[in-house]
């Protein structure tokens, strides 16, 4: 399996931060396609219970200069209304400012979805995914680096997919249970990602995905590869300490990541994951971090 690159950067400002993450591993071509942006919206909460808005101005601004054919930003909330959350977020008044497209994917037809049915699935008849996502050149995601208290253990690049499937799916998903991770994983079967980028200015180290515990991190990282990503995520969560259901199993042993090794996502080990700091001063962080994705 080909190296996956995670960048990191230790940096308190989201702007500097984004760009810093995104220049260390490249940004994916995306000249003359069109973009989708998803991010972390499932509730207008103040970050890391949603995606920063510093963070979404300055992807715009990143995809913007590279000239796309057209560039969307697409989410479905849970449990809060999503166009209520854009709202309040001010996320409409942005794209108005700096000339992209809002798309509630709760408010679309039923055409504009599509089941999937994965093999081996453990959705009882599959799950209906949203059709803009793929139809979508680049999709890129902004997650954040947080604990979830209700089943999932974590919320990163993985568990971002959710707001791509839609609503009538959740009862399935929140009542699974023993297999709510397995199904996490399995939902990413259905697009592969051009970029991530996950703020870890501040996490949440233990409840989430709304409110939780605070940890001033000052971490961005950035990658093409979300299991790479949710494994220096998890990494990150253990060096500072974390929930017992986090910490009492090894990086590549929780469930989300084990299953999305199985569906072959992204890396199959620790070994195969290259942290790259962004620069000198992010050295010393990725040194701390690096033990972890290996205990």
């Amino acid at each position: 399996m080909p190296t996956s690159i995670v960048s990191v950067v230790h940096n308190s400002d989201r702007s500097v931060a984004l760009k810093m993450a995104v220049e260390a591993i490249g940004m994916p071509d995306i000249e003359g396609k069109r973009v989708l942006i998803k991010p972390n919206f499932n509730t207008a909460d103040p970050t890391p219970g949603s995606t920063h808005n510093d963070t979404l101005r300055s992807m715009v601004e990143l995809v913007k200069e590279r000239n796309p054919a057209g560039l969307s930003v697409g989410d479905r909330s849970g449990p809060a209304d999503t166009t209520k959350v854009f709202r309040e977020k001010g996320v409409f008044d942005l794209a108005e400012k700096m000339g992209f497209d809002c798309v509630i994917f709760d408010k679309m037809s039923k055409d504009r979805w599509m089941k999937m049915k994965p093999p081996g699935s453990h959705w009882r008849n599959g799950f209906l995914f949203a059709r803009p996502v793929l139809e979508s050149d680049a999709v890129i995601g902004l997650c954040c680096l947080k604990t979830h208290q209700y089943g999932g253990h974590f919320t990163m690049s993985l568990k971002l997919t959710t707001g791509m499937v839609h609503g009538s799916n959740m009862t399935e998903l929140h009542t699974a249970l023993i297999n709510q991770r397995n199904m996490i994983a399995e939902m990413n079967v259905a697009y592969k990602p051009a970029l991530l980028v996950m703020d870890g200015i501040e996490a949440f180290y233990e409840g989430g995905p709304i409110t939780g515990k605070r940890w001033s991190a000052n971490l961005t990282f950035a990658s093409t590869d979300r299991i790479a990503m949710d494994a220096v995520g998890v990494a990150a969560l253990k060096m500072h300490g974390t929930t017992r259901k986090i910490e009492s199993r090894a990086v590549f042993e929780q469930d989300q990541i084990k299953r999305a090794v199985e569906l072959g996502l992204g890396v199959t080990n620790p070994d195969d994951i290259e942290l790259v700091p962004a620069d000198e001063s992010s050295e010393e962080i990725v040194e701390k971090i690096q033990p972890f994705l290996f205990k």
